[in-house]
């Protein structure tokens, strides 16, 4: 019946990455709002984090915590999933979320962006999905990552970025290998949805101009499709879904 609460997540606990703000708060909401208990991960936006745990605990006690970790110090994210378990005592899903994003045109890469680059779109993914594991197995779970279509073909300037995230979609069939059959592992590919305050203008347009439907997603169009695998994709294991509003077809 229409009215009745979203209970699809019940009993589930989920950390997502990088949920302080933007796609990985709207990730947080949604399987808030379907019943799951959430740990929003942050790096510096502690406030936001903070706020966001409160708006979600407001609407159902006890059903929220923030947690700041940074995901390229390996011995945090060993105790980011330690300090989900101590919250709430169990771990079904992981969204991995945070990522950084921004040009390294060949010829002005340096060690600083690649480290930053790999190890927040590849590293941190693969560490915290070492040490959610056997909480994750425990509960028979779920990984999503959050991928790019641009890990299937390179975006001009982002040659880093882009190797990342072709990275992050292996990784993610090869741990749909490593822990089946108990976990399953899956990922989001979006297309132009949010971008970043200072990304460039002209190739957001030329970005949107190529996508079929011809416009921007939104932050709920991946946060949807995040709970798709969460609640009714029992059988889907080591796939990556395009939420890019046709953006990899009329490329």
């Amino acid at each position: 019946m229409s009215g009745e609460p979203d209970t699809a997540l019940a009993g589930k606990v989920a950390l997502i990455t990088g949920a302080a703000r933007r796609v990985g708060a709207e990730i947080a909401r949604t399987l808030h709002a379907s019943g799951a208990a959430v740990a929003v991960h942050y790096r510096s936006s502690g406030a936001d984090a903070r706020e966001l745990a409160a708006a979600l605990n407001a609407a159902r006690a006890g059903s929220a915590v923030a947690l700041q970790a940074d995901l390229l110090d390996v011995a945090r994210v060993a105790h980011l999933a330690a300090a989900v378990h101590t919250a709430f005592g169990r771990l079904g899903i992981l969204v991995n979320n945070a990522s950084t994003f921004y040009p390294t045109p060949l010829g002005e890469i340096d060690e600083r962006a690649f480290d930053d680059l790999v190890g927040s779109n590849l590293k941190a993914p693969l560490f915290l999905a070492q040490a959610a594991a056997p909480l994750l197995t425990e509960a028979q779970g779920l990984i999503v990552n959050l991928v790019d279509i641009h890990g299937m073909r390179p975006l001009r300037r982002y040659p880093v970025y882009s190797t990342a995230k072709a990275a992050l979609i292996m990784l993610t069939k090869s741990l749909a290998r490593e822990l089946a059959p108990r976990v399953r592992v899956n990922a989001v590919a979006p297309g132009p949805v949010m971008w970043p305050q200072d990304a460039d203008r002209e190739l957001q347009e030329r970005i949107v101009a190529r996508t079929l439907l011809g416009r921007s997603g939104s932050p709920s169009d991946v946060a949807r499709a995040v709970r798709f695998f969460a609640t009714d994709a029992p059988y889907v294991t080591g796939q990556i879904l395009a939420v890019d509003g046709g953006r990899s077809v009329g490329w």
